[in-house]
């Protein structure tokens, strides 16, 4: 009895503290439209298979919709016992049927919508609420349909009035799914609305041998879509679910990130052995790989094989529906021999210009992809220009000896007589409006990028190495839907240009769980330069990075400094840059114009960074970031200027949850008279560097929940700035100034939460600095 006794204390103690942890649930029903699938479906995808992507842990998602079930039969087939049973006080249930109570010829579904239907949604309804848990009405998600002129079509009749009526009725939360998805697809038109659903070519998925056109259920992206709609009716209409929304920002939610299409291709292979190529590292197999393609693309597109071994070429040139594929072993090695590259008009760090043709190129393409564990090698030892500085005497005494010319002062040096005339060639293979130009002379400097897909949608990197290239690595341009997965890309450090990859003016896309150890920046956002991206006009836009890591790059994660045509809408999260010579680079000059905004970082790791950790800076002067030896760092000239169309713009930053181990400056805010950088908010940060902060012609810049660790005794230095917020800022013991305000033009200045004593001054104020600029609380 005793031991009885104590196992039931200790089981009614368990379920108290069970009681206590659980967690409130959300309950999908409905159809096909939402439920789960099997792998073997795909690519469908209902929208409650995703829904929970855009939640946090602190709450329990069940989808229980069922494939083919109407109001009624979801009933009747116990799916709703299922659900009813496990009903608590603080759960939810999200209700969306409608499709198949259309079905009048199926009696054990069919639902007539002023009678069964209404009836049927307040008894799932009445049975909630009676167990303490709540109900939203979802009205039934659009079909895809288009008349003839291309007016779309509504294919639904009175069920979606029918679910408004009982919302109101009996004051029920409802999402108009129905309305929010028909603009959807309207926006994207009749062609692109394709994308949304399951608009499938044959053999490309095992289940669908055949080409498959369902204009009912969804492709994973336009789940994706259907999912974030809903995610947006709770935050917009503050159902309490709202507060378990994942957020990225305190204002910006994860479901707010693009959805990305992907790529699909036809199971049909062509090997680029079948066309004559040879794996002996001699044979050029241009003509072999070409032909591969050709025939690839002919057939209806499939996937172009490179099997293991060393494989030498000249560019390749990608068409639609190719996905280029490397097994491991497999090594694509560009010739260097520069003939192999003939002149092409291209692009150049955001200009027209003439340059040698890339290695690997696309043009106006859709639904491409470069995958495998193969690696490919862009020769770019045999095109770069190397300095002195960035080698050991002993490497710099094997490259001068091994051919290649010198500059004048003997610092630089150059793979021919061609490229060093390049190098003294101002605009050098730069288009100019009613100016003919003869680059023949100075072919070789004009170096390309590795890898060029301009006007491209849907396009797939993955798992691939690309390493070693001429300039830039990977250049996509004016791409839109483009996904880079799980890529190592590499240059040597002292790489000139050597840029791990550029998105320049591309929307909607994903790089994810990749790594950059590169000479220059490692992963970059640009849209133009100068008067030419600004007639473009054509932002990098809806963009995510995440899980990525950058070693050596002049910037871990960087926007410009050829952003002319604007970046916005870009999340970079749990990214780690070490031992990169600046870890956040934005960076612009006079001359750009381009609106940066709505940038949205967080989760950060740094170690070893050799200048800033944080860095906008609107002197960009095309210098290394850390001098070399010999090189000046000099400041520049402050003056304001008219405000121009050429005047840029950095505003709208959020950044949060940043670790850095070691950097020259902890944070550098350096903006223009006329144009303050502005807006940023900077919070939960903990920063070991030389210097703290210093933040120069900033305005509405907030520093919330800072732990700043400098070795110089001032913490934090303000010149030039107004409604600058400092709140809860905490750094070492015994420093000698915790604030110092210079310049005639900073104002309103507020120290808050912060604990001054600690410092043996607290503020320092410059001669023409009132006393009442800077407020303490």
């Amino acid at each position: 009895m005793k031991k009885y006794l104590i196992y039931t204390s200790a089981l009614l103690l368990l379920t108290a503290f069970s009681f206590l942890d659980s967690k409130p649930r959300i309950f999908l029903i409905g159809d096909s439209t939402m439920a789960n699938k099997a792998p073997s479906d795909a690519p469908e995808t209902g929208w409650g298979m995703v829904f929970s992507e855009f939640f946090t842990t602190d709450v329990e998602i069940q989808n229980h919709a069922v494939n083919g079930r109407s109001t009624k039969s979801f009933r009747t087939l116990g799916h709703w016992d299922k659900v009813h049973n496990q009903l608590q006080k603080g759960d939810w249930v999200l209700i969306q049927f409608g499709h198949n109570d259309q079905k009048v010829s199926d009696t054990s579904r069919y639902a007539a919508p002023q009678t069964d239907y209404k009836q049927n949604l307040i008894r799932y309804i009445k049975e909630t609420r009676a167990k303490g848990a709540s109900p939203i009405l979802l009205t039934p998600v659009m079909r895809r349909k288009f008349d003839e002129n291309g007016n779309f079509v509504d294919q639904h009749g009175d069920y979606p009035a029918v679910v408004k009526a009982v919302a109101k009725e009996l004051n029920v939360p409802l999402i108009d799914l129905h309305e929010a998805s028909r603009k959807v697809i309207v926006n994207h038109g009749v062609e692109g609305s394709k994308q949304l659903f399951m608009h499938l070519e044959g053999k490309v998925y095992p289940k669908f041998p055949e080409k498959k056109i369902d204009d009912t259920h969804f492709s994973k992206y336009g789940a994706s879509v259907m999912a974030s709609l809903v995610a947006d009716a709770i935050k917009t209409q503050n159902i309490p679910l709202a507060s378990y929304l994942e957020k990225f920002s305190p204002e910006k939610y994860t479901y707010e990130l693009p959805a990305v299409q992907e790529p699909a291709f036809r199971k049909d292979t062509f090997s680029i052995v079948t066309y004559g190529a040879k794996a002996d590292g001699i044979t050029l197999n241009t003509k072999a790989i070409a032909e591969a393609i050709d025939a690839c693309n002919k057939a209806g597109g499939g996937t172009v094989l490179i099997p293991q071994g060393l494989w030498v070429t000249g560019p390749v040139v990608l068409k639609s529906n190719i996905n280029l594929h490397l097994v491991k072993g497999a090594i694509l090695q560009f010739s260097s021999d520069f003939n192999q590259y003939p002149l092409v008009q291209t692009n150049w760090e955001g200009l027209p210009a003439v340059r040698c043709q890339q290695p690997i190129s696309g043009t106006d393409l859709e639904n491409i992809a470069i995958t495998g564990t193969g690696i490919i090698d862009g020769a770019g030892d045999a095109w770069r220009p190397v300095k002195k500085s960035k080698l050991t005497a002993g490497q710099w005494q094997k490259l001068t000896t091994s051919g290649g010319v010198l500059s004048d002062n003997k610092e630089t040096w150059y793979p021919s007589e061609k490229a060093y005339k390049g190098s003294l060639t101002p605009k050098a293979g730069v288009l100019e409006p009613g100016k003919e130009k003869d680059v023949t002379s100075i072919k070789d400097f004009l170096r390309p990028n590795l890898l060029v897909l301009t006007n491209c949608k849907r396009v797939l990197l993955e798992s691939i190495t690309f390493q070693n290239s001429p300039a830039w690595c990977l250049h996509p341009l004016l791409c839109e839907h483009i996904t880079l997965r799980n890529l190592y890309v590499k240059n040597p450090w002292y790489a000139q240009n050597g840029d791990g990859v550029d998105l320049e003016s591309c929307r909607n896309g994903v790089i994810e769980d990749c790594t950059f150890d590169v000479g220059d920046d490692g992963i970059c956002i640009k849209s133009g330069r100068d008067e030419e991206g600004r007639k473009r006009g054509v932002p990098t836009e809806n963009i995510s990075i995440r899980n990525s890591t950058v070693y050596h790059a002049h910037g871990g994660f960087v926007i410009g400094s050829e952003m002319s045509g604007g970046a916005r809408n870009l999340f970079v999260s749990n990214c780690t840059f070490m031992g990169t010579d600046v870890g956040l680079r934005f960076k612009t000059t006079r001359g750009r114009g381009g609106i940066v905004e709505k940038i949205y970082v967080k989760d950060i790791q740094m170690t070893n960074i050799a200048g800033e950790a944080i860095l906008f800076d609107m002197y960009y002067s095309a210098k290394d970031p850390v001098p070399q030896p010999g090189d000046k760092n000099e400041l520049p000239v402050i003056e304001s200027k008219p405000v121009n169309e050429g005047t840029p713009q950095f505003r709208d930053f959020y950044v949060h949850h940043v670790i850095c181990q070691g950097a020259e400056t902890a944070i550098m805010v350096r903006g223009l008279p006329e144009m303050n950088v502005k807006d940023i908010l900077i919070e939960n940060a903990m920063i070991q560097s030389k210097k703290g902060l210093v933040c120069i012609e900033g305005s509405h810049i907030q520093l919330k929940n800072i732990v700043l660790l400098p070795e110089e005794k001032t913490v934090m230095q303000i010149q030039n700035s107004q409604q600058v917020v400092l709140d809860n800022i905490r750094y070492p013991e015994n420093t000698d100034l915790l604030v110092k305000v210079t310049g005639d033009r900073s104002k309103n200045i507020r120290l808050l939460n912060t604990d001054g004593t600690k410092a043996k001054k607290e503020i320092e104020l410059g001669e023409k600095v009132s006393a009442k600029v800077i407020q303490k609380k």
